[in-house]
């Protein structure tokens, strides 16, 4: 067995990150269909930054960040996440999990350019092609100019805008920050937001059954929070980046599983080119790791 390198570890986190975001976005669409938005942001808030807190204390992981500019990037990525949420959330009550999710495929290619530009990252020839070549197949599953591109897809495509900013917040900080700390911030800065906003909507009793969606909503956004913040500190974005398409698998089986929302053939044929371009990188990654590891003696 190889030694994980920082490429394949971050490409791990990655795709952890964007299941469990999946799999709370599932959750939080089930409840928002009975409960206001910004109610259920706060309650998920409010129980996310109480477990955070408790795992903190007892890992000892909390630890308030000592440079200005570790306190500037974390309240720019606090932020980013809110208007994030705010976004998705807003587009995923009104479309099929899938097609939002599909949307946000457009990130490696935001992400990784970005990262390029803001960080000098090198990014090679063929792991750009790899990133166009899923971003043509995520416009197979988005088609623009048909019914399943509306205004609530620009919602989404404003998402796509603040996550970039966000992980390039996480890309910057210091190597003592800890992500229990990131993560814990995030969520009271969109818990408190959500709260403040939900003073001028109307409040709903929650059932028993929604209570269980938000705490499984708790669950998964506490993984996504922190594998997002490791992810996007260790590697090479241009190598981590197309891991982030785990998320549409995840999405179209949720999707058709639990929303009885069946992909179209196009929609299928665009996931399939997207899973191709990940594997492929992933096996550039392996190709170059077994170059440039020393012979042992």
């Amino acid at each position: 067995m190889g030694i994980l390198t920082d490429n394949m570890r971050g490409a791990l986190l990655m795709a952890t990150c964007m299941v469990a975001f999946t799999v709370n976005d599932a959750f939080m669409k089930s409840v928002l269909d009975n409960v206001p938005l910004f109610q259920a942001l706060f309650l998920r808030g409010v129980f996310t930054s109480v477990l955070l807190l408790v795992l903190g204390i007892a890992l000892r992981g909390l630890r308030m960040p000592r440079l200005p500019r570790d306190r500037w990037l974390i309240a720019l990525r606090t932020l980013a996440e809110l208007f994030g949420a705010f976004l998705f959330m807003s587009a995923l009550s009104q479309m099929p999990l899938a097609n939002v999710s599909a949307i946000l495929q457009v990130l490696p290619l935001s992400v990784t350019l970005a990262s390029a530009v803001v960080f000098a990252e090198p990014l090679g020839w063929r792991r750009l092609t790899a990133i166009g070549v899923g971003f043509c197949g995520v416009l197979l599953i988005v088609r623009p100019g048909t019914e399943g591109f509306n205004l609530y897809s620009l919602y989404a495509v404003g998402a796509v805008v603040a996550v970039t900013v966000r992980d390039l917040a996480a890309r910057g900080l210091s190597r003592d920050v800890s992500s229990l700390s990131v993560a814990l911030f995030t969520a009271l800065g969109v818990g408190t937001a959500a709260g403040c906003a939900a003073l001028f909507t109307p409040w709903v009793a929650i059932s028993g059954r929604d209570l269980g969606l938000l705490g499984g909503a708790t669950a998964f956004i506490i993984v996504g929070y922190l594998s997002s913040v490791m992810a996007m500190r260790v590697g090479e974005i241009g190598f981590i980046a197309p891991f982030r398409y785990a998320s549409l698998i995840a999405a179209l089986i949720l999707g058709f599983v639990v929303f009885g929302e069946w992909p179209l053939p196009l929609t299928l044929l665009g996931a399939a080119i997207i899973v191709a371009t990940g594997g492929f990188t992933l096996y550039r990654e392996q190709k170059l790791s077994r170059v440039v590891r020393p012979r042992m003696p």
